[in-house]
């Protein structure tokens, strides 16, 4: 059960090599390295994330299956729907991209969540996404109601490769509103695949489910060799997601 240990520019190593369900921590891979701009990005781009909690070195992942949400199959339960449909209705509701990136990170890093205690979003982890977003690969997905940040999400975008990071909501359904408008701007970008890394029971009841590693590795090769897309939503995008006939004109 050795696991190697990285120092700071290491490669990566063969996300195959990664613990096994025989092994105490499935899905492990490295531990060490650092949370610099060039390593994230090459770890994403592998099919690789970091993973850790407070007092523990940079943990490194590659999970094996991979859950991830195909845009084709999000799942828009009628209730939801109905609530979807008022807020993009509402002129006092809107999505917003990267407004308040820090906002939304500190709001997942303190978010409490059924059966976790403490958070994964330690400080080093805040800091170095904050890096991450200013050099144009960590994006925020914001739900406001009158004029208040009320829900949302982070995500990782390497071309046209997307990586969900973690969600909050401080109203019901704001955070569920979010992965809506990313699913959304994922289908015009011609998105297929949205990174979800763990298995939840939520993300399952809105289409994810899992596929093999090695699937998941060469198909995230593929789109971040892709050029990006603009990041910006416009409402318009809602049709991608809602019939025409639940959205404004």
């Amino acid at each position: 059960m050795h696991l190697p240990w990285l120092q700071p520019g290491d490669p990566f190593p063969d996300p195959a090599q990664a613990w096994d369900q025989r092994q105490p921590a499935p899905g492990l891979l490295a531990a060490g390295g650092a949370l610099d701009i060039d390593s994230l990005q090459r770890a994403y781009a592998n099919g690789i994330f970091p993973w850790f909690s407070e007092g523990q070195p940079i943990l490194w992942w590659s999970t094996d299956p991979r859950m991830v949400l195909f845009t084709a199959e999000f799942r828009l339960h009628r209730s939801f729907r109905k609530t979807l449909a008022k807020f993009v209705a509402d002129a006092q509701c809107e999505i917003r991209f990267d407004t308040d990136f820090d906002a939304v990170i500190r709001a997942c890093a303190t978010s409490e969540r059924p059966g976790q205690s403490g958070t994964w979003i330690v400080p080093a982890m805040v800091q170095a996404y904050q890096a991450f977003h200013r050099a144009g690969f960590a994006h925020s997905v914001e739900t406001w109601m009158d004029g208040r940040l009320v829900g949302g999400l982070y995500c990782v975008v390497i071309g046209r490769a997307v990586f969900g990071e973690s969600m909050f909501t401080r109203v019901p359904d704001a955070s569920k509103i979010a992965l809506a408008a990313l699913v959304a701007w994922s289908r015009q970008a011609q998105v297929s695949v949205i990174d979800c890394q763990q298995n939840t029971r939520h993300l399952a009841s809105l289409g994810a489910r899992e596929i093999p590693r090695d699937e998941f590795v060469r198909e995230v090769a593929a789109q971040a060799r892709r050029n990006s897309a603009p990041w910006q939503f416009e409402p318009v995008y809602w049709d991608a997601v809602l019939p025409p006939s639940t959205t404004p004109a």
